[in-house]
């Protein structure tokens, strides 16, 4: 076994230190990008089979969107910080260190999901107002949120698990695990709210089960050792400097992702008062703008692994490269989806909108067609923020996100819907990520560019702790 291991290791080495960057980012992206649609199939599933109950019932699973991304802020936030820190630890050979990171951050972030899962669990019926639900969606809205809130430690050591195989390599297997779960999610959608009349609860229900079998796939190999990595009780101790560096990269994380779910709060209450069916068009706009966003998503994450892998192993050409190989492809997706999008965004919409109400139709179309506009522009921002992550650097990937959330949406939505109506309220995400791309992530790109080009391979890690 241990031989099997080393030779596996060794193989990794080598394609992520010398083979042709041009073969090193699709293959490990294109697991991730498949990992990522499904996770957006996830949510698109619900909204599917729970659009046959009207707007109302379309709203709600909407209005948990927001409570979904909190709980996934806290997710990601002990998962990606672990995951960025285990890639350059292990691209340095330190994997004694790298157990210890991985099996300590799977037991917190699950502990601390519970706990938060529990004490929301409580409030549930004042959350879901807050969150921006209308009178006819409240009933449907705390139904959801009752399963998704059970379901939080799972969802949490899901998500952590798969960025743990993503980190060293593995991403094959996190597809798997992503997809299993996916395509029970679809198989128990039909059963639950159509044959068991569960209603919008049972759309939570089929998805907070099969994030606990998902959960179950993603721990085979760690249980089987099969992993690069290991999970064990005996590397389950608390070391103060890697849950540090855990928690330096994993909070911006956390941050950004806050402040999505915090904008979607602020549009959710925003579109409530121009009435559900435009509530409901934005969000089914948003859903499906984020299935191809999810792809773009998979390439971004796809070069976390090999560029944090080359920063640690001190080859920092590599590293840039790995960055401009997958802004190159991820240009050219943006452009052939965006396309796509655009001229078949009626038809996606409609397919969501079984009542024909033209008022939600028309607007999620108004959404989509603006986003998919500024597509390219917002690959720039996802593919340079995952470039500040992969170095260690979490303030510009921090003001990244603050830039395209908070600094420039929020006043968005709190402006241009009084001046333009629902079709400036449609506008806003579009104008955010705009100007988040000319106005905060060129300069940022410019300068760590200028950073890594006064590097020679071999040289000391410019950034301390973060370099490794």
């Amino acid at each position: 076994m241990e031989d099997a291991k080393t030779l596996a290791r060794a193989r990794r080495q080598q394609m992520m230190l010398e083979d042709p960057m041009i073969r090193v980012i699709p293959a490990i992206a294109i697991p991730m990008i498949i990992s990522a649609v499904i996770d957006s199939i996830y949510n698109l599933a619900d909204t599917f089979f729970v659009s046959g109950l009207g707007e109302a019932a379309t709203a709600a699973v909407a209005i948990n969107d927001s409570l979904m991304n909190v709980l996934r802020a806290i997710a990601m936030g002990f998962a990606m910080g672990a995951a960025s820190y285990i890639s350059r630890l292990m691209g340095a050979k330190r994997d004694k260190q790298a157990c210890n990171v991985a099996t300590t951050t799977l037991a917190l972030g699950s502990a601390f999901s519970l706990i938060v899962g529990l004490i929301c669990f409580a409030f549930r019926g004042w959350i879901v107002d807050l969150l921006g639900s209308t009178a006819e969606a409240h009933q449907h809205s705390v139904n959801y949120a009752t399963w998704i809130l059970l379901a939080a430690p799972f969802t949490t050591a899901n998500l952590i698990m798969n960025q743990l195989l993503r980190s060293e390599g593995s991403t094959k297997i996190a597809m798997v695990g992503m997809c299993s779960g996916c395509i029970l999610n679809c198989l128990l959608d039909p059963l639950f709210i159509n044959v068991f009349q569960w209603g919008v609860g049972g759309a939570a229900a089929a998805t907070a089960l099969s994030k606990v079998f998902s959960c179950c796939i993603l721990a085979i190999p760690y249980i089987r050792k099969t992993a690069m990595l290991e999970l064990s009780p005996k590397h389950l101790y608390f070391d103060k400097k890697n849950m540090l560096e855990v928690a330096r990269m994993g909070i911006p994380v956390f941050l950004r992702m806050s402040l999505m779910s915090f904008g979607g709060i602020v549009s959710n209450n925003v579109a409530k008062g121009f009435g559900t069916s435009i509530l409901a068009g934005i969000a089914v706009a948003n859903k499906l703008y984020r299935l191809i966003g999810s792809v773009i998503m998979g390439f971004a994450q796809g070069f976390n692994p090999v560029c944090g892998f080359c920063w640690g192993a001190r080859k920092f050409k590599r590293a840039k490269e790995s960055y401009t190989t997958t802004l190159m492809i991820g240009f050219v997706g943006a452009f052939v989806l965006g396309l796509l999008m655009f001229i078949f965004a009626r038809p996606l919409i409609s397919i969501f909108n079984s009542s024909g109400n033209e008022e939600m139709l028309s607007i999620g179309v108004l959404k989509i067609r603006m986003l998919c506009i500024v597509f390219i522009p917002h690959v720039f921002v996802m593919v340079t923020s995952n470039l500040f992550q992969s170095l260690g650097r979490p303030i510009g990937n921090l003001v990244l996100s603050m830039s395209r959330q908070l600094l420039l949406l929020i006043p968005l939505l709190l402006t241009l819907p009084h001046f333009f109506g629902s079709t400036g309220l449609a506008a806003c995400q579009a104008v955010s990520d705009l100007l988040s791309a000319v106005c905060i992530a060129l300069p940022l790109c410019i300068s760590i560019i200028k950073k890594i080009n006064s590097l020679k391979d071999g040289d000391p890690p410019p950034f301390g702790k973060a370099g490794i």
